[in-house]
């Protein structure tokens, strides 16, 4: 039997260990029962107010990033420069063109010609924007030294460190198809660059104008595009979407985005999504981002909890006659995503107390916990303090403590020893008296 329970442990831990790893502080609350059917085969959706995920669909499936890779360009770029964006200048080096050209001859790009020089600025909107391969590629050939195979060494060292289990970049732009990601990557990616100030304006700009040179001679005409339509004036407008990157390889499209309405604000990705998802437009993963979208914040919003002007439950008192209960309150309001049909009142309580508490007690004192899961899922465990000042009834007290000792173990034992004590006197002196009787009658 033993044996049978030994076997049955070892196979559930190892089920355990296989188990996907959320990102740090992220909750994997799986809220979504209701989300709208996608033709996407990996997504991924985080509240970032709560870090609860709201949609998950194969989050930690490898596909291929395509230029989604350039986020992890960005972002190293923005590590190292980013106060320099203005002061520093690259040329474009020659044989930049040759690697890109040897993968296809139809590559996205912001007219960056050999030779041409532009600020580190400009190169973060070529990337951003029109998804400029050749500016990926300036970039990666300056901070690798001339080498890009450093720069990309760099890159999937940058990966490991922000917690990408299912990353591998083989290029600074995405055209190589090795280049592959998960969902819940391209969110970790996402959520990292997004924490530079100057991404947010990048990435909420429909188009951008990037100066003069000799082949852009008037001022003006030299403008490139956001191929990310959600922050455009188009059919896929969105007022919520505050940013992202597209991708695409073939006939599939990526899209990571981030989103911002009434202060609540997500992160949403999603992979390889077929182009017969949006047939008429060419901007599958832009649709069903949108549609995506509206029906997270049509269905949850970020709201209290908890109420801590109402007591939420009571407990029992001991050595007191000012009273029998005290009523309890919720240390915090839980702020947490919620569903808006419904709310709190979705929630389940489930209180750790000791079975009655002990006066005196102040207000405000920390006398157990209360934790709320909705759906099965765990959100949160809150405090819970005294709603009122308890004194205590000496005289209760002390009667009550002379009770718990005389029916203390201690006391038992006391008293047996005491008892066995007495039992072993007893029978010494039994012992004697015999012992003179006997003396006495040999006497006689």
């Amino acid at each position: 039997m033993k044996k049978i329970c030994a076997l049955l442990c070892a196979a559930l831990l190892s089920l355990l260990l296989t188990l996907p790893v959320a990102a740090e502080g992220e909750t994997t609350s799986l809220l979504a029962e209701d989300a709208p059917a996608l033709t996407a085969p990996a997504a991924y959706v985080v509240n970032l107010d709560t870090n609860i995920v709201v949609y998950e669909k194969e989050s930690e499936t490898q596909f291929q990033a395509a230029s989604l890779t350039k986020m992890m360009t960005c972002l190293l770029m923005l590590e190292q420069y980013q106060d320099q964006l203005d002061t520093i200048t690259l040329t474009a080096p020659s044989y930049i063109y040759d690697l890109i050209w040897e993968q296809t001859t139809n590559a996205s790009t912001a007219d960056i010609r050999r030779g041409d020089t532009q600020t580190l600025r400009n190169l973060l909107y070529a990337m951003l924007l029109p998804s400029a391969n050749e500016a990926a590629y300036i970039v990666a050939d300056y901070m690798g030294g001339g080498s890009i195979d450093n720069f990309v060494a760099m890159m999937n060292d940058e990966a490991a460190a922000i917690g990408c289990t299912g990353t591998t970049f083989t290029d600074p732009c995405g055209l190589d198809e090795g280049n592959v990601t998960t969902a819940r990557d391209a969110y970790l990616i996402l959520r990292a660059l997004t924490a530079y100030d100057i991404v947010a304006t990048v990435m909420a700009t429909p188009s951008y104008d990037m100066g003069t040179n000799e082949n852009y001679p008037t001022a003006g005409t030299y403008i490139i595009q956001n191929t990310n339509k959600l922050v455009c004036n188009t059919s896929y407008y969105r007022e919520y979407n505050k940013g992202g990157k597209t991708g695409s390889l073939g006939e599939w499209q990526n899209f990571a985005g981030w989103h911002s309405q009434d202060g609540e604000n997500y992160i949403s990705v999603l992979l390889n999504v077929p182009n017969s998802a949006d047939e008429e437009g060419g901007r599958p993963a832009l649709r069903e981002t949108a549609t995506l979208m509206d029906w997270v914040f049509a269905t949850y919003t970020v709201s209290p909890a908890l109420d801590t002007t109402q007591p939420i439950t009571e407990s029992r008192i001991r050595y007191s006659t000012q009273t029998d209960t005290i009523m309890l309150y919720p240390a915090d309001d839980m702020m947490t995503l919620l569903p808006r049909e419904g709310g709190a009142a979705l929630t389940e309580q489930s209180f750790d107390l000791p079975d009655s508490l002990t006066a005196p007690i102040h207000q405000g004192d920390v006398v157990g916990t209360v934790t709320l899961t909705i759906q099965g899922q765990t959100i949160g465990t809150v405090d819970l303090i005294a709603g009122s000042d308890v004194s205590r009834n000496q005289v209760l007290y002390t009667i009550s403590r002379i009770g718990e000792f005389f029916s203390s173990t201690y006391f038992k034992v006391v008293i047996m020893l005491t008892m066995a004590v007495v039992a072993v006197y007893a029978f010494i002196w039994v012992l004697s008296i015999l012992g003179v009787w006997s003396r006495e009658s040999e006497n006689k």
